[in-house]
């Protein structure tokens, strides 16, 4: 064999190689999928089924409340599984008049794909920004009277959600459902108690003015007051800065004045 031909044969041999370790690796990692494709994955774990079809199964289960779950964002999230490999074609529905269906398929890779999701998201906590906690953050530049409000609309939208979703899980427990399939329900509705029952503390302080806010009479003068007093360490209502003054309100450091407030 010629040098020519031998250089041929190992440039050959390298390039198979390459590819070898580059299917490898696409097999065995996969880059964080999105909410609906986790749902698609979930479906299709279970049986073939036709993007239709998932659309429907995730509405009748209440899987809507993983991912927002809309017939064309199905479409699309089929479509990119497809080009990923993690799942495929199995056949072609056709009945009567109606349009062709696709049914789709998991594939080996879309299996591992989803169970390492599955694992990822159970593990490991996701820095998530909840639009609530920005506006308690942010809460303060509003009027008291106005916040008091909104919260308190806010405390009742939840409280409806909550006496929904409680009764989506007896409806569950009473038809047989088995409890693990209903997990994030029980998580669910135990943040919203909590939560309710935070948030309606909270107004009831601010309605009976027993938490300092910024719109009171007063209160930036206080505040500087108060932080040459040396008692700038605890939390107070306007005009409660001397030594002998309830301090009615819990520990707020000097480093949790907020940016733009520091008298």
């Amino acid at each position: 064999m010629g040098l020519r031909s031998l250089l041929k044969t190992h440039i050959f041999q390298l390039e198979y190689f390459v590819w070898e370790i580059g299917k490898l690796m696409s097999s065995t990692t996969h880059k964080p999928l999105p909410p609906l494709a986790v749902v698609v994955l979930g479906l299709l774990v279970e049986r073939p089924m036709h993007p239709y079809e998932m659309v429907q199964t995730a509405v009748a289960r209440r899987e809507d409340r993983l991912a927002n779950i809309r017939a064309g964002s199905m479409y699309h999230a089929v479509g990119r599984l497809e080009a990923q490999g993690l799942i495929a074609v199995e056949g072609v529905l056709r009945a009567g008049n109606r349009p062709e269906r696709t049914v789709y398929a998991i594939t080996d890779d879309g299996r591992s794909a989803y169970h390492a999701a599955v694992r990822t998201m159970l593990v490991s906590p996701s820095t998530e920004y909840p639009q609530l906690y920005m506006a308690l953050a942010l809460a303060h530049d509003l009027p008291r009277d106005e916040a008091v409000q909104l919260i308190d609309e806010r405390i009742a939208a939840m409280r409806a959600e909550y006496d929904e979703l409680s009764q989506t899980a007896s409806e569950a427990t009473e038809a047989g459902v088995p409890e693990m399939f209903f997990l994030d329900g029980g998580c669910r509705l135990a943040t919203l108690r909590s939560q309710i029952d935070w948030l309606a503390d909270l107004s009831e302080r601010l309605r009976n003015r027993t938490m300092g806010w910024l719109d009171d009479p007063g209160f930036i003068e206080d505040w500087r007051a108060a932080k040459a007093a040396g008692i700038a360490a605890q939390q107070f209502c306007a005009g409660d800065v001397d030594d002998d003054a309830p301090v009615t309100m819990t520990k707020l450091s000097q480093e949790s004045i907020p940016t733009g407030r520091t008298p």
